[in-house]
């Protein structure tokens, strides 16, 4: 039995599996450039105007001291403060590691006391 020479390859094959693959990589890298599935909403006459709020921030340093939105606060300017904050609204709590727990807890304290439910702890991985 004589065997056929094998002097060429057929690469068919070959491209159908790197243009699937290409597809898939330019669809994905879309998606996770905008973030989002990019929609266009359509209009409404009758609809309310709903105006995007942005989160407020809690930061709680490692000496012990209160920042709301990045300036300094007092507790008491804090309890103020986040007691004209609608219920809603979305607060996020940035506590130092080396923060004393009871500095993280009167926060917790005080947003408990306004029934704010809307609440982020930032961590790190």
């Amino acid at each position: 039995m004589q065997r056929k020479r094998f002097d060429q390859i057929n690469v068919i094959p070959l491209i159908d599996i790197l243009l699937v693959l290409l597809v898939m990589v330019v669809t994905t890298a879309t998606f996770i450039k905008q973030g989002i599935l990019p929609v266009e909403l359509p209009d409404a006459k009758s609809a309310d105007k709903k105006e995007d709020q942005k989160e407020i921030d809690v930061y709680v340093t490692k000496d012990g001291k209160y920042h709301l939105d990045k300036a300094p606060i007092s507790v008491a300017e804090l309890e103020k403060r986040i007691a004209e904050i609608p219920k809603d609204q979305t607060v996020v709590l940035r506590s130092d590691k080396d923060a004393t727990f009871q500095n993280f807890v009167t926060v917790m304290d005080l947003l408990k006391k306004y029934n704010h439910e809307q609440l982020y702890i930032v961590t790190k991985e």
